[in-house]
């Protein structure tokens, strides 16, 4: 008696098992919320790959591995300049990197970066937009040709 009720109790375990399992697989992803980790304000490409990638794609696409989870597909940052008469808009890149703006940069998605930047280098305004105006560069380099 005491088998058949081990028996019994794994196979019903198991089932549940795989039952929740399907239901993860069938979910959409979850974008994992993190603390702000500090990279080099002298490096464009190193501050893109650490916290724009993330969404944006390595190669600025909006392909990036948290993309599906975002309830619109992040901006094909290659594509900047031709939507923009084929000129790249490096101000209006670091406005909204730095205080966001409609559609953009503070959305329920996506991070206003001026604050977090602030957070990182208290009281050196000038390292902040150095992390702005270095990240606004790398950008450009990703414009389609």
């Amino acid at each position: 008696m005491f088998n058949k009720s081990v028996i019994l109790l794994a196979v019903v375990v198991s089932t549940m098992g795989l039952c929740l399992a399907q239901d993860k697989t069938q979910q959409k992803p979850v974008v994992k919320e993190t603390a702000i980790k500090p990279t080099s304000a002298a490096s464009g490409k190193e501050m893109f790959a650490q916290y724009c990638a993330p969404c944006h794609g390595v190669d600025g696409k909006g392909n990036g591995p948290a993309a599906s989870a975002m309830k619109s597909q992040p901006t094909d940052l290659t594509q900047l300049a031709r939507k923009n008469n084929g000129k790249y808009p490096d101000s209006h890149i670091a406005q909204l990197l730095k205080q966001g703006g409609p559609g953009a940069h503070g959305s329920a998605d996506m991070p206003v970066w001026g604050p977090l930047f602030q957070s990182l280098d208290k009281y050196h305004d000038a390292v902040v937009q150095q992390r702005v105006s270095n990240l606004v560069n790398y950008i450009e380099t990703l414009q389609a040709k």
